[in-house]
């Protein structure tokens, strides 16, 4: 049957040419994507960059670690922790490095360094001089030599002079005299030395071993690593390490400013080719399927004679699968072997999107091309096992006569399968709402509810075809002429190929309609809960990352009419699971006496207007009841004892709350302003604005704000999905392509028919074409009942979040996919049909 399968593929090669094409593309792009996924792992980490030139760091140890009756358990802290002065006294010439906020008036997000870190990069000048004076810097860029700026530190804004030009660094830096960035930051966060590693670990002998256990049950005075820093200024003794730690070779990298960023985009790169893989391997499934039951559909008189002369009905089912694995062997060999030729294009594009590294080095291994080979194989198999046992049904005395009529499009096991698929999408849908709604918002949980709907709904297509046929073919019944009679019939006899032409159109429209509408309802669902909350009118918000200085909070709280708090963002850990795991908590640090008035916080138990100091309000998260006494440890690693005073409902903008004693020396993230009773909205705006001026911050009002988070979430959150959709968009295309493309020699008789008839080749086209956009009609119309449902089910859980929340379906892409599949539609039929003459029809 393997000569005879072989013959086959020979003379039938157009039938079988788009499942080649689509498995070669899949395995293609298989192996791309492993190649991407392998690249985002295997890739070394970005060389040393804030301290290339050094080849000793001595840092301080960022880690808090907790014993436990359990064991021990670590986290990173948020809060910086700095080196003990008398570190660098022991360590002659090692060059004392603070990093800060520091960040020219209306330039881009910057830090502040003392001037010999410079030479850690190294950073050298290209034009000026060192500072001399405290009022003089150097800037890497933004700024001419001569000219005074503003620069706005923690402890406000304060014009300095422009001495020097820097070469760049690893991120735009303002570098101040080393007296003056020692006022400006007390804390010393690096020491860079040139001399052996093993010398310096011996002048700091127990220091540079790992930091001291703390145990929870000790007195939080005398087993806290470090003391409470004050608030941030000109001066102050900062909270120290009493542990080091001794960098040398690529462990400097951890202290550059673009690690986190790094390991986001990693994260990202990882995403994006998993789900894309993903996507390739069920969209390979569901091309390789309906083709080859169109095509077994089509060779119901083949498989007639072939049983009428003695093959059994597994010799038949071998010839299919000798079919399907020689198309996937050859398939799978050429797409395995040219996709890694696509990873550095497509570490390029997500790169050029934000959402991989640009350093990212594409990599070498042939695992993912075996992958892809194998897996493509696998997914012919898997694709052609319905096709093989219908083939194999047919019996000797019943093969005429049922090639002579199109074999019943549903059968139970499609019935069985498509219901199945059905039945477990909405069961999941509903258990999603029902038990967990911020699980509606992953897309890892989200897409493979996508995937069961649309294989459910293109299983049970020929249910609908006809009904859906019709409804959209009234229209053409008032038409003059025999195309309200043509068009239509030919769609609604054949349902079979209806439904296997109108497949891809399902896949691609419904894939785009779910994915992309899905993200903007999750979208504003995410900024209702983040804006619904607040009460003020005008928000103060950084234009960086470093927060609103001190001397620009005082301004705000001097506006008159204007009642202003702020909300600093800190951490807390606690020891959870029974005391084995050390948890960071996000936490705000409110003024208690300002909070409500700013915010609107639902309550479910206790007060907030007991928050203290020594108390702290929880969202359930956190599993602590009221009036629990808890121990924590804060952002810089020092232990203190909270008591729970309230219990945070849904909808809280925090998930805890804390007095800002607990914010140690992180800056306010943002400032609400609620206007006073009789206070002119219009005069404390400007007032806003002209106290946020040459702070590098900026006053809007609630409205403004609230749409600017929106457009910034939702146009971040797309560029993944449209970057996977861009990917599987040539998979769908093939497909349409290919039913066409196979359908036509089936239809060539009725064309040829319709000749004889008198109708003209312009008639012949228009009816072809008209055919053909009915078709893709019906596959909208099916893809628009698969979105409707997976919108449903995810309204059903988001509404719980934040309340109604439209229903928002992108159109313009959407409406641009359903154009090109129409385009692609009519081509592949007319082109075909244009070549039609007229001919006898053929007897069965």
């Amino acid at each position: 049957m393997l000569r005879i399968a072989w013959s086959t593929l020979r003379t039938r090669w157009l039938s079988f040419a788009g499942t080649f094409v689509a498995l070669a593309l899949g395995a293609a792009l298989m192996a791309a994507l492993g190649q991407v996924l392998a690249s985002s792992v295997s890739s070394p980490d970005r060389g040393p960059q804030r301290y290339a030139a050094a080849p000793v760091v001595v840092v301080p140890d960022e880690r808090l670690t907790v014993r436990s009756p359990f064991g021990q358990s670590s986290a990173p802290l948020a809060e910086p922790r700095g080196l003990a002065p008398e570190l660098a006294a022991r360590l002659p010439g090692a060059v004392v490095d603070r990093v800060f906020p520091a960040q020219l008036a209306g330039g881009p997000p910057a830090v502040g360094r003392p001037w010999s870190a410079a030479r850690t990069a190294p950073q050298r000048l290209s034009a000026g001089r060192a500072p001399a004076a405290d009022d003089e810097i150097i800037v890497t860029g933004g700024a001419q030599v001569g000219r005074r700026v503003r620069v706005v530190t923690a402890a406000g804004a304060r014009p300095y002079r422009v001495v020097g030009i820097a070469s760049a660094g690893p991120q735009p830096t303002v570098f101040f005299t080393d007296e003056r960035a020692a006022a400006l930051s007390p804390r010393i966060d690096a020491l860079a030395l040139w001399r052996p590693a093993t010398e310096v670990r011996a002048t700091l002998g127990s220091a540079a071993e790992p930091e001291t256990a703390l145990d929870p049950e000790a007195d939080s005075e005398t087993d806290s690593p470090a003391t409470s820093p004050p608030v941030p200024g000109e001066s102050g003794s900062p909270a120290v390490s009493s542990k080091v730690r001794v960098l040398t070779g690529q462990d400097r990298a951890l202290l550059d400013p673009s690690r986190e960023a790094d390991e986001r985009a990693r994260n990202n790169a990882n995403t994006i080719a998993g789900i894309a893989a993903g996507f390739a391997g069920f969209i390979a499934i569901f091309v390789v399927s309906s083709t080859f039951a169109f095509a077994v559909g089509q060779r119901q008189r083949e498989f007639a004679l072939l049983r009428t002369i003695g093959a059994t009905a597994g010799q038949v089912r071998r010839m299919v699968y000798g079919e399907a694995l020689l198309i996937a062997l050859a398939a799978s060999a050429l797409g395995a072997s040219i996709g890694p030729l696509a990873t550095r294009p497509i570490l390029d594009r997500l790169s050029a999107l934000g959402m991989a590294p640009a350093w990212l080095v594409p990599s070498t291994s042939s695992a993912p091309s075996y992958v892809a080979f194998g897996t493509g194989v696998l997914v012919a198999v898997l694709g052609v096992v319905v096709a093989a046992r219908r083939a194999g049904r047919v019996r000797p005395a019943e093969a005429l006569r049922e090639a002579a009529v199109e074999p019943k499009s549903m059968t139970i096991g499609r019935w069985i399968a498509g219901g199945g698929l059905l039945a477990t999408a909405v069961v999941s849908m509903l258990v999603n709402a029902v038990t967990d709604p911020d699980g509606a918002t992953n897309n890892k949980t989200f897409m493979p509810i996508v995937m069961l709907l649309i294989a459910s709904v293109g299983l049970l297509a020929p249910v609908f075809v006809r009904p859906v046929t019709n409804l959209l073919a009234a229209p053409l019944g008032r038409l003059r002429g025999a195309g309200g009679l043509v068009v239509p019939a030919g769609a609604v006899v054949s349902t079979r190929r209806t439904a296997a032409t109108a497949a891809p159109v399902l896949v691609t429209v419904a894939l785009a309609a779910t994915l992309l509408g899905g993200a903007a309802m999750t979208d504003a669902t995410k900024s209702a809960m983040q804006t619904a909350p607040v009460r003020a009118d005008y928000l103060v918000l950084p234009a960086g990352t470093g927060g609103l200085d001190r001397q620009l909070v005082e301004r705000l709280r001097a506006v008159p009419g204007a009642d202003v708090t702020t909300v600093t963002s800190t951490s807390l850990y606690t020891l959870e699971g029974e005391g084995t795991q050390l948890i960071e908590r996000p936490a705000e640090a409110v003024n208690p006496a300002t909070l409500t008035t700013a915010l609107s916080v639902p309550v479910t138990a206790g007060s907030l207007a007991e928050l203290r100091d020594d108390t702290i309000a929880v969202s359930p998260t956190w599993e602590l009841g009221l009036g629990q006494r808890v121990r924590m440890w804060r952002a810089d690693g020092s232990q203190v004892s909270l008591t729970v005073v309230a219990l945070l409902g849904t909808g809280s903008a925090a998930d805890s709350y804390v007095t800002p004693a607990h914010a140690l020396s992180a800056l306010p993230s943002a400032a609400y302003v609620k206007l006073r009773p009789g206070a002119s909205a219009t005069e404390v705006g400007k007032a806003l604005e002209q106290a946020a001026k040459g702070h590098n911050a900026r006053a809007v009002t609630k409205a403004a704000w609230t749409a600017t988070a929106a457009d910034r979430r939702a146009s971040a959150s797309r560029l993944g999905l449209l970057a996977v959709l861009a990917i599987m968009l040539s998979y769908t295309v093939i497909a349409l392509v290919n039913t066409l493309l196979m359908a036509a020699p089936d239809r060539a008789p009725e064309h040829g028919a319709l000749r004889l008839l008198g109708a003209t080749k312009a008639q012949l086209l228009r009816y072809v074409m008209a055919e053909a956009l009915l078709v893709v009609a019906v596959g909208v119309v099916l893809a628009v009942m698969a979105t409707a449902l997976g919108l449903l089910g995810l309204y059903a859980a988001l509404v719980q979040l934040a309340g109604p929340v439209a229903v928002d379906v992108p159109w313009q892409p959407v409406t641009g996919v359903i154009a090109l599949c129409a385009v692609l539609a009519v081509l592949a039929a007319v082109l075909p049909a244009s070549r039609t003459k007229g001919v006898a029809i053929p007897r069965a």
